[in-house]
């Protein structure tokens, strides 16, 4: 137990703590601009993501995730945030809390596994795209300091890992913020700022039970919120959990994970907060600046709160530019450039699903409808593949009077009505023998084409064998077929 917490705390120190900083800084602009979204002080998104990150370091199911108040939950909560007020808020993020604890304890998270790897793909390419477009408003109508010194952000946190032993210690990101800052105030640029984004907070987050009559009415007001924002927040969340585990070679507990959003969705409630998920931009910077343990998002949290709250005046002086060259890093090493490569040579079905997912997420900018349109096209064109993966093949027995029909292959609703047409249901024979020991029966819709093949066959005085049932195939047929019981014409149009 020992060395398992110092593996995921302590084997990692030094870039954990660094990878932190540079989380948090990057955190606070993030966390004003989605309060603003949201329609709420902006005190409120910062504890939501100091709250969120220090609750996920501990009890999330991803070391070195980064999760917090995001752009995606924000989204969800313009309209309860207008008609109801905060408190409403705040009830409905521990609502939101409560039920991801209990997908958790359903095991939700192994859901993950139907997520196909184009939809992974086209999920990343469409969050790239996003964290870029993002950065757009910040160069827009802006003075030629803006460009220049979002072009030097870029230089140095391109160039310092070039640079021996400087490049290996310090992450460039961090280096970038830090430089630009004190260029910006040595200089006196006139250029926006963190300042700029919102105020501050001048105080640390209280223990508040939200202001609310506690009834049936106030139930079903918050639970249309908190129910997609349960969803919403654990698809994200799993879905960075997914690329981090790919980038890092490692493998995580989705269920803990889902567990650990929930519990810190229903604390961050209770302390001003926003409900939130995991960022993958935010996660992107942590995992290139060496972040891999716990360490690193609780450091995340710690330091953004001492930072908004004790070192306001210092951090409202950081230029959005160095920010924007930062996430504008992210947006490109996000990006999958291989699968643009790969489009050549990956199958059409693959391509289409993948670029689907982006087109449906840049398009609405919601994540979870982009992955279900994703999910939906990987399981139809499965679907149609497998369907098309039966054989029946057939015989006539010496005598003369008997055929034997052989059928290797998946019967599911896809491939039953191949199935039927592989019977001549014409053919005047003595008896059929049909052979399915190489073959798979799935659901009532294949069961049902058996019954069909069968009784169609029996009404034109054919007797029917059918050898090789598995033991799972039988089950489905004994429980649903109904070619071997009375009246079976009857039950056959009845289906």
């Amino acid at each position: 137990m020992t060395s398992s917490l110092k593996q995921q705390w302590l084997s990692n120190l030094r870039p954990d703590i660094l990878s932190g900083l540079v989380v948090a800084l990057a955190l606070i602009p993030e966390a004003i601009a989605f309060s603003i979204i949201a329609g709420v002080d902006p005190k409120v998104g910062l504890y939501a993501s100091f709250s969120i990150a220090v609750v996920t370091a501990i009890a999330g199911g991803r070391p070195g995730m980064i999760s917090a108040a995001t752009g995606a939950m924000a989204l969800l909560m313009v309209d309860l945030v207008k008609d109801h007020g905060l408190e409403y808020l705040l009830a409905a993020t521990v609502m939101t809390g409560v039920i991801q604890i209990v997908f958790g304890y359903l095991k939700l998270g192994s859901l993950m596994r139907f997520v196909s790897r184009s939809v992974v793909t086209g999920f990343v390419n469409a969050l790239a795209i996003l964290i870029f477009m993002a950065q757009l408003p910040e160069l827009t109508n802006v003075t030629w300091h803006v460009y220049a010194m979002t072009a030097a952000g870029l230089g140095i946190i391109y160039l310092l890992p070039l640079v021996p032993k400087i490049g290996k210690i310090l992450p460039s990101p961090l280096v970038c913020i830090v430089v630009l800052t004190l260029f910006a105030m040595i200089v006196g640029l006139d250029i926006r700022t963190v300042g700029d984004m919102g105020e501050l907070p001048d105080s640390l987050p209280v223990f508040l039970i939200p202001d609310i009559p506690f009834n049936l009415e106030t139930l079903w007001i918050i639970l249309p919120y908190s129910l997609p924002l349960a969803l919403v927040g654990l698809l994200e969340s799993l879905m960075t959990a997914t690329l981090v585990d790919d980038l890092t070679d490692t493998s995580s507990d989705k269920n803990r994970e889902c567990k650990g959003q929930g519990a810190a969705n229903f604390v961050t409630g209770f302390f001003g907060g926003m409900a939130g998920c995991a960022m993958i931009g935010q996660t992107m910077i942590n995992v290139k600046s060496g972040g891999r343990t716990r360490l690193s998002t609780m450091v995340a949290g710690v330091v953004l709160l001492i930072m908004v709250v004790f070192l306001g005046p210092w951090v409202s002086q950081i230029p959005m530019a160095a920010l924007v060259a930062v996430m504008i890093m992210v947006s490109i090493g996000t990006f999958s450039w291989q699968s643009i490569r790969d489009l050549k040579s990956h199958p059409m079905s693959t391509n289409i699903v993948m670029l689907a997912t982006v087109a449906v997420v840049v398009a609405t900018h919601n994540l979870a409808i982009g992955v279900l349109v994703g999910v939906l096209l990987s399981a139809l064109f499965f679907a149609n593949k497998i369907g098309q993966v039966l054989h029946i093949g057939s015989d006539m027995n010496a005598d003369g009077r008997t055929r034997e029909y052989r059928i290797v292959g998946q019967v599911f609703f896809a491939s039953s009505e191949q199935f039927t047409a592989g019977f001549d249901l014409k053919e005047t024979v003595e008896s059929v023998v049909i052979d399915v020991s190489r073959a798979h029966f799935w659901d009532i819709t294949a069961i049902g084409a058996l019954d069909t093949v069968v009784v169609k066959f029996r009404r034109e005085g054919t007797k029917v064998e059918i050898l090789g049932l598995n033991e799972a195939s039988a089950t489905l047929v004994d429980r649903f077929a109904v070619h071997d019981k009375p009246d079976a014409v009857e039950k056959l149009m009845s289906h």
